[in-house]
C-alpha cells in the first residue's frame, strides 16, 4: 500500500495508537504534535491524507485545516471531542473532508481512511494534462506534444496550479496565495513576469497560447 498519512495530534498516547493501527494496516505514518509543524510536513512530504485533532496547542486544528486547504489538495479527516452539529459544520466548511468524534472505533476510522483515499485517488494522479500540454509530477517533466520544456521551480508551481484548474478563472489574489503564499500587494508585477516566462517557453515553437489573460481579474488556462 505504502500511502503516507500525516497525524497531527498533541495527545501522545492517542497519536501512538493511531500510528500503530495505521502502520499495521500498511500505511506509512508521520506525526506532528502541533499545527505549524504539521503544515510544514504536509507541504514538504505531500501525504495522501492528513488526520488532525481540533484542539491543538498554538494554532487550532480549524486554523490548520484552513491553511492546508489553501495550500494542499490532500483529504483531511478531523478528530475531535466536539460532537455538536455546529462544530461539525464549522469543521467541514473550513475544508475538512470528513469528521469523527472521540471516542471512536479504530475499525471505523480505518474504513473512513480507505473511503477518503479511494475518493481522491483519481485526483492524485501524477500526470496532469490539457490540450497538448502534459506535466509529470513525479519526474517533473513538462512537454508540449513531444517537446520537453525546462521550467524553474516557481514556473513549475505556477503551471501546476493552472493545470489543476483548467478553464477556471484564477484571480491574482488566488494565484499569489497558492504559489507565493504571501501578499505581494496589488502593484506587484511578479505574476505578469512569470506568466510571460511561461508563455515564452510554452509557445517557443509557435504553439497556440493556452494561458489567457482575463483583464482586470487574473488568468485562465484554455484554448483560443
Amino acid at each position: 500500500m505504502d500511502e503516507k498519512i500525516l497525524i497531527i495530534e498533541d495527545d501522545k498516547t492517542l497519536s501512538r495508537i493511531l500510528e500503530k493501527a495505521l502502520s499495521q494496516a500498511g500505511y506509512h505514518v508521520e506525526t506532528a504534535q502541533e499545527g505549524e509543524t504539521g503544515i510544514i510536513i504536509a507541504e514538504n512530504h505531500s501525504p495522501a491524507l492528513v488526520m488532525l485533532d481540533w484542539r491543538l496547542p498554538g494554532m487550532s486544528g480549524l486554523e490548520v485545516v484552513q491553511q492546508l486547504r489553501n495550500r494542499c489538495t490532500m483529504p483531511i479527516l478531523m478528530l475531535t471531542a466536539n460532537d455538536a452539529l455546529d462544530d461539525r459544520v464549522q469543521g467541514l466548511d473550513a475544508g475538512a473532508d470528513d469528521y469523527m468524534t472521540k471516542p471512536f472505533e479504530l475499525d471505523e476510522l480505518l474504513a473512513r481512511v480507505r473511503a477518503l483515499l479511494r475518493r481522491t485517488k483519481s485526483e492524485r494522479t501524477p500526470l496532469l494534462s490539457f490540450a497538448d500540454l502534459t506535466m509529470d509530477l513525479q519526474t517533473r517533466e513538462v512537454r508540449r506534444t513531444d517537446r520537453l520544456i525546462s521550467l524553474t521551480a516557481k514556473e513549475f508551481d505556477l503551471l501546476e496550479l493552472f493545470l489543476r484548474h483548467p478553464r477556471q478563472v484564477l484571480t491574482r489574489d488566488v494565484i499569489f496565495d497558492r504559489v507565493w503564499r504571501y501578499d505581494f500587494g496589488g502593484t506587484s508585477n511578479v505574476l505578469d513576469v512569470y506568466v510571460r516566462y511561461l508563455r515564452q517557453k510554452l509557445e517557443e515553437k509557435g504553439e497556440p497560447r493556452l494561458i489567457q489573460t482575463v483583464r482586470g481579474v487574473g488568468y485562465i488556462l484554455k484554448e483560443d
